[in-house]
């Protein structure tokens, strides 16, 4: 701790550094809350903080997507605060003008490295100029004046390492419902604060960078969860009433979920849970968010649609092939794909038994290192703009997938699930209804084809007006047959080349140019 207060001193100018260690040690020898160990947590608002004379040494990150309503006043909130010296805004691709506004109103701005707000906020804490942080959401509103200085303050002081706000009366039906009880059960410590899950925090940056950022919703609660099982001492501040985007109750279910996983593989971790078939509740909460019911509540209104294949369509590769190259698995798989004997359920089955034993995180470090064609995330971006929903429909796994889709911003991903035992594989997978014919008999047994089926049947009183479909191979000639617009980049079939109604491209800037004109609101 000496140590890492050494260095936030020689951040700070010369006077204020010798204010702040002057308050320290009259702090030490007099206050019996200076020796507070790591680990324990304040309520800083039980007692009031010293007025530290602040100077800008705070980097304010607002992770945003589609913000353009509020972003700038948030923006702005934030740059008339003393202690801000830089606002950035990570942006997750928006696809309306959150980012120029962002940029007019005085943030430096710069685009995630994935979708998702875990990404966003790592992003932030690697990119920020200044070694205290302060996170903010961009739908704010009702912001009272002073909030960035009030976080920063604590950790000025030498009060604490992590700050979370509190504001209002209680929390969420998540929090309430879901976030407290477990909080009261596995980190008691933890259960007095007001809104663990919210996002407006404060942190050295140092310590958010040796963090574990989460993917989803649960990144929130996973950091707080992080630093006070590192050591830090975690504090909170009231900074009294805001304004806050509602989310669906769809979403709240999907959130309820992710974040019970979190607190449960934390407390895990901790020692403090065991019992083993808890952590298949995240493969629960995986397969929900692979169902076409979840994806259908998330239209927005959208009536156009734009379908995806994945391997040798968004990659230049084939997730099998590399997992299998991974894992030691290359010649064995290689007697399987494309094998004509099969149909393509059981060919899913020999293939994934192929995968047993191996760990999920295997599986997830293939898909975020597997190569995507260049182009392809302007494409997606400027179509999401035009009013189109996105999405990767695959043959291969979730898991896959879902990073793949999150890698260049599409809205959804549907594919195949494969089981966990333990975050390893067990070799079994489960074919995404989504896949399986309207009418039993009816149509091939297991085909992409079914997906678009599926949402001109279930697409109820606002009807879908327009569909692409972009693939490489046989196995997405089906789809191509039933899509509006249909595009093969560098088939793999020549039946792709013959077939009336596809258009063969070599590249996704050939599909750059045809992306329509945005829909009337």
């Amino acid at each position: 701790m000496k140590d890492l207060m050494q260095r936030i001193l020689r951040l700070l100018p010369p006077r204020l550094a010798r204010w702040l260690q002057r308050h320290l040690r009259e702090q030490a020898a007099g206050r019996p809350e200076a020796g507070l160990l790591q680990g324990d947590t304040i309520d800083v608002m039980a007692r009031p903080v010293a007025a530290l004379p602040l100077a800008a040494t705070v980097t304010v990150v607002i992770p945003a997507l589609n913000e353009a309503k509020r972003i700038a006043s948030v923006v702005a909130y934030a740059l008339a605060d003393p202690a801000t010296a830089e606002v950035l805004v990570v942006d997750d691709s928006s696809i309306d003008d959150t980012a120029a506004l962002a940029r007019a109103a005085g943030a430096r701005v710069m685009t995630s490295t994935m979708l998702g707000k875990g990404a966003s906020m790592h992003d932030g804490a690697m990119n920020a100029k200044h070694e205290l942080l302060v996170y903010l959401d961009g739908d704010l509103a009702g912001l009272r004046p002073g909030i960035v200085s009030d976080l920063a303050r604590p950790l000025l002081a030498g009060e604490a390492d992590f700050v979370k706000a509190r504001f209002g009366r209680g929390g969420g039906r998540v929090t309430e419902l879901t976030a407290k009880p477990m909080l009261k059960v596995f980190f008691p410590e933890l259960a007095h604060l007001g809104q663990p899950l919210g996002g407006v925090i404060s942190a050295r940056r140092a310590l958010l960078q040796q963090m574990v950022f989460e993917d989803g919703y649960g990144v929130d609660i996973g950091l707080l969860l992080d630093a006070q099982r590192a050591g830090a001492r975690v504090a909170e501040v009231d900074i009294g009433s805001l304004e806050h985007d509602s989310q669906p109750l769809l979403d709240l279910t999907v959130m309820a979920n992710e974040v019970s996983r979190v607190i449960y593989s934390r407390a895990r971790a901790a020692g403090r849970l065991h019992v083993d078939q808890i952590v298949a509740m995240y493969e629960t909460q995986r397969q929900a968010a692979a169902s076409l019911d979840h994806i259908l509540t998330r239209r927005r209104g959208r009536q156009r649609l734009l379908l995806l294949d994945m391997d040798g369509t968004l990659t230049t590769t084939r997730f099998a092939v590399e997992l299998a190259r991974a894992s030691g698995q290359e010649q064995a798989l290689a007697a399987l794909l494309d094998s004509p004997s099969d149909d393509a359920s059981a060919r899913s089955e020999r293939i994934a038994g192929l995968f047993r034993f191996v760990h999920k995180q295997q599986f997830e470090r293939v898909a975020r290192a597997a190569p995507i064609r260049p182009g392809v995330i302007e494409f997606v971006n400027r179509m999401r703009r035009a009013g189109f929903m996105v999405g990767v429909v695959s043959d291969s796994y979730f898991i896959a997938a879902d990073i793949l889709r999150r890698r260049v911003f599409a809205d959804f991903a549907l594919a195949h699930t494969m089981q966990f035992d333990g975050d390893v594989c067990n070799g079994q997978v489960k074919i995404n209804p989504a896949f399986l014919p309207l009418q039993p008999g009816v149509g091939p047994a297991v085909c992409k084809s079914h997906v678009l089926r599926r949402f001109r049947a279930e697409a109820g009183t606002l009807p879908l007006l327009e569909c692409w479909a972009v693939g490489d191979n046989l196995n997405d000639l089906e789809l191509m047959r039933l899509a509006d617009q249909a595009y093969a980049i560098e088939p793999k079939a020549a039946a792709l080349r013959r077939e009336p109604g596809v258009t063969v491209i070599e590249n996704f800037d050939e599909l750059l140019a045809r992306v329509p004109a945005a829909q009337a609101a």
